[in-house]
């Protein structure tokens, strides 16, 4: 219950903070803000066009279809273009070879140089070993060293070709001698070797970039020429030259006007998107604008979908669909409630509705997502099953995207195979990115609900201990969080951190457990006969600062180990004080009776003390009656309030009273009546 006088000029300045971070959140978002005119045409295939008659203003060329570029790729898929390697050492040996051979075998000097000069042209022509398969209409690619050249396959020679046109050429020049006999003393099928061999690496290579080098245009628009008329109806053929023209646009011109009314523009854009955020965040939970923290946590994860918004849609290749928007409410519902969550991650997607031109897809593909992944990841988000979740967030990103296609009548050939690919990297990047969450925690000093969870799993090492060393300790401590978590969800406050915080709090009471009258038996029970009411109060008193150092070093978080620090706030050990009073003590010395830890500053850490001190006194009672109980209750609340404990806290009157209220409802369960069973007569 914070003293309005006191924190007046606390608030005030922190108020100038909050003003302070989302300037600095604004002028982030001018820096990245894309300086980019916007097209000023919308249309859609089958519908009219509602503007004026448009005349191409520019030369543009004409892009083609992702359709015309699939059947294209898939066209050259289908054909492949064979590289060959000429060696023109082949050429040498083999007219060396022939040489010696017509030497030997007493060739005339004119038959010989006439054979030579045809071999050495089907060498320089290229001479291949045999073609297996027609190349009646095909190309060829020859290899000569470094260059490359293409030439008809009909132009090259094979083994067999080439002793086909020697002995056609021989017989015609040479009609009085047997041709076939010379050629078979010249042995030519081992004269002719082929000097083009194929190379498949080089083919492979070459067939791969004819498939990923498709031209993505089929020709030019010029200026002047006409694009659509007013009224027309635009059809699949205007709707590409549109597409082309809107393309050239972005890409050559962009915003042509002042630079002055790009930047009033951005700015009122970017101050209206923080206001929304602002706005949202007020009337879902108006307390999270006064946590500086939690603010800030907000604003980056609005930052971070802006920067990926503004970043990515300049890139070619629609890579804004592959980014995981959606992990973004996952990071948040790690930490807040899904209200809150979820209103400022749909502010957060505002940027796509402003800045790429397909955004209403975009925005509602990952609003589907992102309430997806919310449902999803609280139901299958442990271990392998958050792969689970991720195909759902697939499935449903799937089927908003299939929905937008079918309503513009797209063909489902031009999106299957990169846009499915796109959706499945993000699904898989929301799971991949998911177990970052740790980053903030330590950032923020925040603690996730993942981590909550297994810190109120009563198995793990330091409850055990607790259990086992001081058993009264941890069953006390079991019931204050049961009434503390109670009380929190009655009042809308942070349940799972109010019981972690809530079974915790004792957590000192290990070093020292018979100490405290939960924990003392027959052989126990005399602790404090031998002591002075303030060594009893010390003793006592120690459990908090016992309780900060075992709580630290066991690595709980910050924001636990200050329910240990705050559950008693400064109040005193009243027993030992009263003794000590009782046996003539100055009534003025409180100090060594006082607790010296702080006081609570959050309602779950002013719900804890209030449980605490309940949970306790409630033992005492012999009466359990509903006025019992609710005299208990309202008497150490007030005794509490009396005390000051709540000062510091955020909490209000009401609240206190609702938490009250909380308690008093839970102990009357616990402490019910109870039905004395007859006996039977017959017994």
């Amino acid at each position: 219950m914070k003293n309005p006088i006191k924190f007046s000029s606390i608030r005030k300045y922190s108020h100038y903070r909050q003003v302070i971070l989302f300037a600095v959140a604004a002028v982030l978002m001018l820096l990245i803000f894309p300086v980019k005119g916007r097209f000023l045409y919308k249309y859609q295939k089958g519908s009219p066009w509602i503007y004026e008659t448009l005349v191409a203003p520019i030369d543009f060329p004409i892009l083609k279809t992702d359709k015309e570029m699939l059947e294209e790729k898939e066209e050259k898929a289908s054909e492949q273009v064979d590289c060959y390697v000429r060696n023109d050492f082949i050429a040498e040996d083999q007219l060396m070879l022939f040489g010696k051979i017509a030497s030997e075998k007493g060739l005339g000097d004119e038959l010989t140089e006439a054979i030579a000069s045809h071999i050495n042209k089907f060498y320089e022509t290229g001479m291949v070993a045999s073609f297996d398969k027609d190349v009646s209409d095909k190309v060829i690619f020859i290899k000569d060293g470094a260059r490359l050249s293409e030439a008809p396959a009909q132009s090259v020679y094979t083994i067999e070709g080439a002793r086909k046109a020697l002995q056609s050429d021989l017989n015609f020049s040479f009609p009085d001698i047997d041709v076939d006999s010379v050629l078979s003393l010249c042995n030519l099928g081992t004269v002719l070797a082929p000097n083009l061999n194929f190379d498949e690496a080089t083919t492979q290579m070459l067939h791969r970039e004819a498939v990923d080098f498709v031209s993505p245009t089929k020709g030019m628009f010029y200026d002047g020429q006409l694009i659509v008329s007013k009224g027309e109806i635009v059809t699949a053929d205007i709707a590409q030259v549109l597409d082309s023209y809107k393309a050239e646009y972005h890409r050559s011109f962009g915003y042509s006007g002042s630079i002055w009314s790009v930047l009033s523009s951005h700015t009122l854009l970017v101050c209206i998107l923080l206001a929304l955020l602002a706005l949202v965040i007020w009337s879902v939970d108006r307390k999270l604008i006064d946590n500086m923290k939690q603010l800030g946590f907000f604003l980056l994860m609005d930052f971070l979908a802006f920067c990926a918004c503004a970043l990515l849609s300049q890139k070619e290749g629609g890579l804004l669909l592959a980014f995981p928007f959606a992990v973004l409410v996952l990071y948040s519902r790690s930490f807040f409630d899904k209200p809150i969550s979820f209103a400022t991650y749909v502010a957060g997607l505002l940027p796509l509705l402003i800045i790429p031109d397909n955004g209403v897809e975009l925005f509602f593909i990952n609003l589907v997502a992102g309430g997806v992944a919310l449902i999803s990841f609280e139901k299958f988000g442990k271990g392998w099953r958050q792969f689970l979740s991720g195909a759902i967030v697939f499935v449903s990103m799937f089927l908003v995207y299939s929905a937008f296609n079918w309503f513009s009548d797209v063909d489902a050939l031009s999106w299957r195979q990169s846009d499915i690919l796109k959706m499945a990297i993000n699904s898989l990047l929301t799971v991949i990115f998911y177990p970052f969450v740790f980053i903030f925690e330590k950032i923020f000093s925040f603690v996730s609900y993942s981590r909550l969870w297994e810190l109120s799993d009563t198995n793990n090492k330091l409850l055990r201990t607790m259990e086992r060393k001081a058993p009264g300790t941890f069953q006390h401590c079991l019931q204050v969080a049961n009434l503390a978590e109670n009380a929190a969800r009655d009042l809308g406050a942070d349940h799972m951190l109010t019981r972690v915080g809530a079974l915790y709090h004792d957590v000192g009471k290990i070093d020292n457990p018979s100490c405290f009258v939960e924990n003392q038996t027959a052989v126990t029970a005399d602790y404090h006969k031998s002591l002075t009411p303030e060594m009893s109060a010390h003793d006592i008193i120690s459990h908090v600062d016992d309780g900060v150092t075992a709580a630290r070093k066991a690595g709980l978080p910050e924001v636990v180990v200050e329910f240990i620090n705050t559950h008693h706030g400064r109040s005193r050990t009243g027993y030992f004080y009263n003794q000590y009073c009782n046996n003539g003590g100055d009534p003025e010395n409180v100090a060594p009776f006082t607790y010296h830890g702080n006081l609570p500053q959050t309602r779950e850490q002013a719900i804890v003390m209030m449980a605490d001190a309940v949970e306790a006194a409630s033992r005492t009672l012999k009466d359990y009656s509903e006025e019992s109980i609710s005299r208990l209750v309202d008497g150490i609340v007030a005794g509490k309030t009396a005390e000051h404990q709540f000062d510091e806290a955020d909490i209000s009157l009401s609240e206190i009273g609702k938490v009250k209220a909380s308690l008093k409802n839970y102990l009357k369960q616990i402490y019910h009546a109870r039905i004395s069973y007859p006996k039977r007569k017959d017994q």
